[in-house]
């Protein structure tokens, strides 16, 4: 198993925008022809200084099968720059009607005034949070820094004996389980040390 690169993420963000377009206008693009959903399998906490990325991590998601929210393609007219108590509500509805959150750590998460809280609320809410680093080059593990540490991570590789690549939920190095299992009583799956 190994983590998502962002080489590798940024190649899947490319299929979509290819060479005359950004990842903003793509973004942009899907807004202008979602349809209303109301029910995800993933919220999907990530700065928004990440477009690109963004774009690549849900579409990887969506190679999946898996539906994404994202809060500025399903909820344009939120504005993540404003904290209100009316914005907060709205994010706390869409994050009652996901399965899961999946907090994005790029370079810029440190920075988002909405992951932490994201992540705390949806951790109270249902328990089924996974960290998705990014990283530079292949890990076959992952450490989260601080309270991301507490928190198993995501990555893709196929089954022992396998050739498909599935999504993985990881504890450290030493348990895996996969999505729906995982996703279906997330807690039971915690890390305790």
């Amino acid at each position: 198993m190994s983590t998502f690169t962002e080489s590798r993420i940024r190649q899947r963000a490319q299929q979509k925008v290819g060479s005359l377009r950004t990842a903003k206008v793509v973004l942009k693009e899907e807004v202008a022809t979602a349809k209303a959903k109301s029910n995800f399998d993933i919220f999907l906490s990530h700065s928004t200084s990440d477009a690109e990325i963004i774009l690549g991590v849900k579409g990887v998601l969506e190679d999946y099968g898996k539906t994404v929210y994202v809060d500025w393609l399903e909820d344009p007219q939120l504005d993540r720059a404003n904290v209100t108590a009316a914005n907060a509500e709205l994010i706390r509805m869409r994050m009652r009607q996901c399965k899961s959150l999946v907090y994005v750590h790029t370079a810029n998460s440190g920075s988002s005034k909405w992951m932490p809280w994201e992540l705390g609320y949806f951790d109270g809410f249902n328990g089924a949070v996974a960290i998705l680093p990014v990283t530079k080059n292949h890990q076959t593990s992952y450490q989260g820094q601080e309270y991301l540490g507490i928190y198993p991570y995501l990555d893709e590789a196929p089954a022992q004996g396998g050739t498909i690549n599935e999504i993985w939920i990881n504890k450290g190095s030493l348990a895996s389980r996969r999505w729906t299992p995982w996703v279906s009583d997330p807690r039971e799956f915690r890390k305790t040390s």
